[in-house]
């Protein structure tokens, strides 16, 4: 004969049994003494009516926990869709990728994403338990785990790092276990997504659906951001020589003025124009001066530092910002195109070599200009002045031009 206790402690170490949680548990517990309390006690004493009362509480705490379960799933999977679609800046998404990761799996340790580009693995973003934010601890080996998963395609799991052959030789501080998860668009691999645990052992269904569930949103980000962020370089690039155009331009002066105003120090901007090009259109025609302009643009580039950005203005027009640069500084940086575009002639189908100079006016900010179309028209009325004396030479705007 069972008391009211004695099923309720049955019930209890059934539930214990089936790994139900505890929070689980005492509801289903609770639902089971109202039950039991409004049984009379002939009901209560039947062992068949008790025992079938404490399975059908054990099943439902089972179907309680899988639906706790999926909806948690489903929480997660909404939460990693918006979080990922939320931004289109490439980096941006691969740090949200693995942010997410690293709430997915119980004692998380590290998440990485290398990203291949034509078979080339390169490191993109990870996230440490520490909080250490985009740091590449080591190159992926050829025979280590993230190439495997790139080479197979498939989801690795090495449940034991310290006694597998893959990572022999490792440091001692490489323990744990690790998931490897492919990043597909279809069956192509755009890259893979790493993620360690200190604990050893298999990583749950539940976790590897919802890890393989945020490869997948993954991809489709990463695919969105680069798309974009070639749609943005077209929008930002000339077509012909590949360099920065107006459009690119303009937001570089923004930013230049911006910065001038924030440090207190003037910066330059140079138009210059190529000496001679319209005869070199007008004797071999425009795919031959096209090609020079590629050339041009080759060589003036080497004769560049870092900071400095060069844009084709038109034609064979082109725009030079130099920030945190005086006047001093932006003829140094000009002396070093000029004999660039000295030291690399360019030969012509006729079997001749043109050597191609270079005028030029020089603007400062905020001396000559104190807007960006101003300091332009400075720039430009001071290579009109270089033009029409003997050419090959950068003069300096006249003050006060806006």
């Amino acid at each position: 004969m069972k008391s009211h206790t004695g099923i309720l402690r049955e019930a209890r170490q059934r539930l214990q049994e089936k790994h139900i949680p505890e929070d689980a548990q005492e509801r289903l517990l609770e639902l089971l003494n109202l039950l039991l309390t409004v049984m009379d006690d002939a009901t209560l004493q039947d062992g068949a009516i008790s025992r079938h009362l404490v399975d059908a509480l054990a099943d439902n705490g089972n179907l309680l926990l899988l639906i706790q379960r999926q909806a948690a799933e489903l929480d997660a999977l909404k939460r990693i869709t918006l979080n990922l679609t939320s931004s289109l800046d490439l980096q941006e998404v691969l740090n949200g990728v693995v942010k997410e990761a690293m709430q997915l799996v119980k004692d998380a340790q590290d998440a990485h994403i290398y990203l291949l580009n034509e078979d080339r693995l390169t490191f993109g973003a990870s996230l440490k338990s520490d909080g250490a934010k985009n740091v590449q601890y080591a190159e992926p080996r050829p025979d280590g785990l993230t190439r495997a998963v790139a080479r197979e395609k498939k989801v690795i799991i090495v449940e034991d790092m310290a006694n597998h052959p893959i990572y022999q030789g490792n440091p001692e501080s490489w323990r744990g276990s690790i998931i490897g998860i492919p990043l597909k668009m279809g069956n192509r691999p755009i890259g893979v997504m790493n993620l360690a645990r200190t604990a050893q052992g298999e990583f749950s269904q539940s976790e590897i659906r919802l890890l393989t569930l945020l490869a997948d949103q993954a991809a489709i980000a990463i695919i969105n951001a680069r798309l974009h962020e070639a749609v943005s370089h077209l929008a930002l690039s000339d077509a012909l020589t590949k360099m920065p155009n107006r459009r690119a331009l303009d937001e570089r002066l923004d930013k230049a003025i911006a910065q001038s105003i924030y440090s207190g120090n003037p910066f330059s901007a140079v138009m210059m124009d190529l000496d001679g090009f319209k005869k070199i259109n007008d004797t071999y025609g425009h795919d031959v001066g096209d090609d020079v302009l590629r050339q041009v643009a080759t060589s003036m580039e080497k004769a560049l530092r870092s900071t400095d950005f060069l844009a084709r203005y038109g034609g064979d027009e082109w725009t030079l910002v130099l920030t945190e640069t005086n006047l001093a500084q932006a003829q140094v940086v000009i002396q070093k195109i000029q004999n660039s575009l000295r030291h690399n002639p360019i030969p012509l189908p006729d079997g001749k070599v043109t050597q191609i100079s270079i005028s030029g006016g020089i603007a400062l900010y905020p001396e000559h200009a104190d807007t960006a179309p101003g300091l332009i028209r400075a720039a430009d009325e001071a290579l009109y002045r270089a033009k029409k004396s003997s050419g090959g030479q950068f003069l300096v705007a006249h003050d006060g031009e806006d």
